[in-house]
C-alpha cells in the first residue's frame, strides 16, 4: 500500500506477487503522470512482505531509480532480506540501488540528505 509520508516522501509498504508488480507500476505511473512543474517525491520502498522478486520487478525497480534520480530525488530500499536480499547481491543491484535495514533509517537518511 503507498501512502504520503509527508508532501516529499512517497512510502510504499510492498506485498508479494502480485500485488508487488501492481504497486510498483502505480508509483511509476504516478511519477510519469507529474509535469516539469511539479514537485516529485522521494520515494521509500519497505520490503517487509516481499519474499522473491522477479526480472519484470528488477526492470520495475531500476525504472522507478532512473525516474527518481532524473527529478533529483532519492529512492531507499528498506527492510530488505531473504531471497531478495541474495537476488540483488547476485546481480550486483546492492551496489546499485540504496538499502537501509528499516523503514525509520530510509526515512530519516532521505530527510537528512533532503536538508528537511
Amino acid at each position: 500500500m503507498t501512502t504520503n509520508w509527508d508532501e516529499d516522501i512517497v512510502l510504499a509498504n510492498l506485498a508479494d506477487e502480485p500485488a508487488l508488480s501492481d504497486e510498483l507500476a502505480t508509483i511509476l505511473d504516478r511519477l510519469d503522470a507529474m509535469d516539469q512543474s511539479e514537485h516529485h517525491p522521494h520515494v521509500v520502498l519497505d520490503f517487509t512482505e516481499v519474499s522473491y522478486v522477479n526480472s519484470s520487478n528488477i526492470a520495475q525497480l531500476l525504472r522507478l531509480r532512473q525516474a527518481t534520480e532524473e527529478s533529483g530525488r532519492q529512492m531507499r530500499l528498506a527492510n530488505v532480506g531473504g531471497e531478495v536480499l541474495a537476488v540483488l547481491r547476485t546481480t550486483g543491484l546492492d551496489r546499485v540501488l540504496v538499502l537501509s535495514p528499516d523503514t525509520l533509517t530510509a526515512l530519516a537518511s532521505v530527510q537528512i540528505d533532503d536538508g528537511t
